[in-house]
């Protein structure tokens, strides 16, 4: 095989990479994300198609188209949808925020969400819910995941099953109010992804929380 080819190809990867995200500056966050994804699509597909003995400028198309589709991710209904939230979350002391994936993510705590060694929702959360659940109506290609966190107090026999109750809650909740439960993964995590430190009180508080993730996918 020409040793110059994977070199050649990646040349060609990045031009192609250079010349997608070229227009970037003016570009929506949307198409930021379409360009990104098919410029490193490009380059990906571009070393592949020649490590393998094929052709790089075919690769190099193919894994753009690729890129592309992976990174088209943050739809217009999404960026509406994350608006949406912030208005309905504010002073509930529910964070929301874009991920680094293009998921719109809830983090919700403890105080908000459920009482010390319950999985009933609180009042405080069920507004939050229903705005969301409203935001997912006539969206079919939504999926959610919802995760549920304790602090380190208590054994692992008490914080697992109690962390997975609670991402339940929030999913039967959720699909009361007319969302497919077979579009709602749950999951629980007990005390094994702390956000902060459970050495101290207000550590302890910011671990006891439910995530809840929105995705597109492409």
């Amino acid at each position: 095989m020409n040793k110059t080819l994977p070199f050649r190809a990646t040349v060609l990867g990045l031009s192609a990479a250079a010349l997608l995200l070229a227009g970037c500056e003016n570009m929506s966050e949307r198409q930021k994300g379409t360009a990104t994804g098919a410029g490193i699509g490009a380059v990906g597909g571009a070393v592949i198609s020649a490590a393998t003995g094929g052709k790089a400028g075919t690769g190099a198309a193919i894994g753009g188209a690729v890129g592309a589709i992976a990174g088209n991710l943050w739809s217009k209904r999404q960026e509406d949808r994350r608006k949406q939230m912030e208005q309905a979350t504010q002073g509930t002391g529910v964070d929301v925020t874009r991920t680094d994936d293009n998921q719109l993510k809830l983090n919700v705590p403890n105080d908000v969400s459920f009482n010390t060694g319950s999985a009933a929702i609180q009042p405080q959360l069920r507004g939050v819910l229903d705005s969301f659940a409203n935001s997912l109506h006539g969206d079919q290609k939504a999926e959610v995941t919802i995760i549920g966190h304790t602090d380190s107090t208590g054994s692992d026999a008490i914080n697992n099953p109690l962390s997975l109750e609670r991402a339940q809650s929030v999913r039967d909740y959720l699909s009361a109010r007319g969302v497919s439960a077979s579009r709602i993964h749950t999951a629980g995590r007990g005390d094994r992804e702390p956000v902060a430190s459970n050495a101290t009180d207000s550590g302890r508080a910011q671990n006891r929380r439910v995530e809840i993730f929105i995705r597109e996918p492409a």
